[in-house]
C-alpha cells in the first residue's frame, strides 16, 4: 500500500484543522529534506515528489513523499516525527 506524506503534516504552525497531524509535542519547522533523512534512516521504500504541493495550501510548502508499507499512516507519521525530534 502507498502513503502520502507532506510536510505538512509535521508543521508545528498549523493547527490541526489546517493539516498538521502529530500533536504539538512531536511537531517541528518541517523541510522535505528532513523528513527524507527521517524516512531514509527508518528504512522504507518511498519515492520524492518535489513538484508537488499540499492541497490545502496549494501555493506553498513544495514536495510530497510517497511510501510503500503496510502500516497504517497514521503510525507511519508518528514514526517520521520522533525519528526527527531524535535527530
Amino acid at each position: 500500500m502507498k502513503i502520502i506524506i507532506y510536510p505538512a503534516y509535521f508543521n508545528i504552525h498549523y493547527s490541526r484543522k489546517q493539516g498538521r497531524r502529530v500533536p504539538k509535542n512531536l511537531a517541528f519547522e518541517a523541510k522535505l529534506e528532513t523528513i527524507i533523512k527521517a524516512v531514509k534512516s527508518l528504512g522504507y521504500d518511498f519515492v520524492v515528489e518535489e513538484n508537488k504541493r499540499y492541497p490545502k495550501f496549494w501555493w506553498s510548502e513544495r514536495g510530497r513523499i510517497i511510501i510503500e508499507t503496510d502500516e497504517r499512516k497514521n503510525e507511519v507519521i508518528r514514526k517520521i516525527a520522533k525519528k526527527v525530534k531524535g535527530l
